[in-house]
């Protein structure tokens, strides 16, 4: 198999990047930013079903979204990720993408389904062969593997049987699957992320019926089973730790709730801080102080999820880092007198968005949320986990993709994150979302998110300008300005 990659036709997109300056040019001379941390890491991501494909090969089983996308009318274009990228089987060509980007680090998914048919019970051992082989290619390749436990790929057989998150076997269930991964990876694998933004799986997974499984339950039996999944990230640190090699490390990614002082001034800034600890207690904040809210127990009510001590000490287990998906500004907030000290402000219909309407235009985001979090859970390291944008990317007449709007994102959110480290912000890394162009959930083959376009009918990856920009930044480990 082959892919329309080379050095040549990369260098060539570089080369326009850049109007012709080479990557050892003095920063002065080109305009360049300060550079980051000499072991600042640089890397990509994707996940298991968004291009794996191969749903119904060496004994894998069903998950929940390949029952979803099966169904009429969830998926915008109605598709489905049978087939994807085809990354199953061309994972050493996609490996070499990733190789001429330049970066240093890969984060994927591994499909629970492929390791666990049915959830749980015997595992199947060639589900298992493909990440060794995935790893191992990676590994000569000089890039580091992140593995990631759960991409929203739950085995369908756990929802039929016991509902899924809605119930605590799946909890436990899932460090069962985490201790076999981390038994047979970790001699490899250093840097396991255990659950991938719990608050859009759950909530429109299970709040909104929006994502897989579909299902609209009540405020009670949703925070419920969000406490089940802080119980399955909390007993599969136990179970890594347990059974993984000495040194592994081991923290969550989640999509924060990005609060943003609407102007910085220190009122705002504190009351910036109050909000993004409340509105990430169900989650993030449960993980990392080993307690909920009063603010979350006493607004939630009846509704509060239900837990033991033993529960909450088993979630609040210490993480090695924590992972940061961070897109778009959810809130900009202002100072209260009233409680709970914050007032949300509302979103002109005016305000600034890329080609997916969700995804609005604040850079300045990828400067306070890491920055806020750190302050208020004393996180010494932090990756940004996921960061990146869909574009209309259409071809030119030249068959390339000049996707400026993608490389006006990156450069300025790029600028941002630069802005936070320099001022202490513990940020050790980057994964820009993503790769390639992927199944994008239910809006299908629609959104492309990727720095390599990928022609579906054929396969074919083809690199886009901002692949050169983003090789730019790599190589210099600066940002040119």
């Amino acid at each position: 198999m082959s892919v329309s990659i080379s050095r040549r036709s990369l260098g060539k997109l570089a080369g326009l990047a850049a109007l012709g300056l080479t990557t050892r040019a003095g920063a002065a001379e080109v305009g360049m930013a300060a550079p980051f941390p000499k072991d600042f890491l640089w890397g990509t991501a994707t996940s298991a079903y968004q291009i794996e494909g191969a749903v119904d090969e060496d004994g894998r089983g069903k998950s929940i979204w390949d029952t979803f996308s099966h169904t009429p009318g969830k998926i915008e274009d109605s598709s489905t990720g049978d087939r994807a990228n085809d990354h199953y089987h061309r994972y050493k060509d996609d490996v070499r993408l990733i190789k001429e980007l330049g970066v240093k680090a890969y984060r994927f998914s591994i499909a629970w389904p492929r390791v666990f048919p049915e959830g749980t019970g015997q595992p199947n051992p060639k589900g298992l062969d493909f990440y060794n082989r995935l790893v191992d290619e990676l590994l000569a390749s000089g890039i580091e593997p992140y593995a990631t436990l759960y991409h929203w790929d739950l085995p369908q057989a756990l929802q039929d049987r016991v509902g899924g998150w809605s119930s605590s076997d799946t909890s436990k269930a899932f460090a069962d699957y985490a201790a076999l991964v981390a038994a047979r990876l970790t001699d490899r694998v250093r840097s396991i992320f255990t659950v991938n933004e719990v608050g859009r799986f759950v909530n429109f997974g299970y709040g909104w019926g929006i994502d897989a499984p579909g299902l609209k339950l009540p405020a009670a039996k949703l925070n419920q089973a969000r406490h089940h999944v802080a119980l399955a990230h909390g007993l599969a640190v136990q179970a890594i730790r347990a059974s993984g090699r000495a040194g592994t490390r081991v923290g969550a990614a989640e999509n924060i709730a990005a609060c943003v002082p609407a102007i910085a001034t220190p009122e705002n800034i504190r009351a910036a801080e109050i909000a993004t600890r409340e509105l990430n207690a169900g989650f993030l904040g449960v993980v990392l102080e080993g307690k909920y809210t009063d603010g979350f127990l006493a607004y939630s009510g009846a509704d509060a999820p239900k837990f033991t001590a033993e529960e909450l000490k088993i979630i609040g287990a210490p993480n090695d880092f924590v992972g940061l998906n961070i897109y778009a500004p959810q809130f900009y907030v202002t100072a209260s007198d009233r409680a709970p000290g914050f007032h949300v402000l509302p979103f002109p219909t005016s305000f600034p968005h890329m080609n997916s309407e969700w995804l609005r235009i604040g850079p300045e985001v990828i400067y306070w949320a890491p920055r806020l979090a750190a302050k208020i859970w004393n996180i010494e390291n932090i990756y940004i986990s996921e960061n990146g944008t869909s574009s209309e990317d259409r071809i030119s007449a030249d068959g390339q993709v000049y996707d400026l709007d993608r490389i006006m994102f990156l450069r300025n959110y790029l600028t941002q994150m630069q802005r936070a480290i320099t001022e202490g912000a513990p940020i050790r890394g980057y994964f820009l979302w993503s790769l390639m162009d992927n199944f994008e959930w239910i809006f299908g083959y629609g959104k492309r998110f990727g720095l390599y376009r990928v022609d579906f009918e054929t396969q074919a990856r083809t690199p886009k300008l901002s692949a050169a920009f983003y090789h730019d930044v790599v190589a210099r480990n600066a940002i040119g300005v």
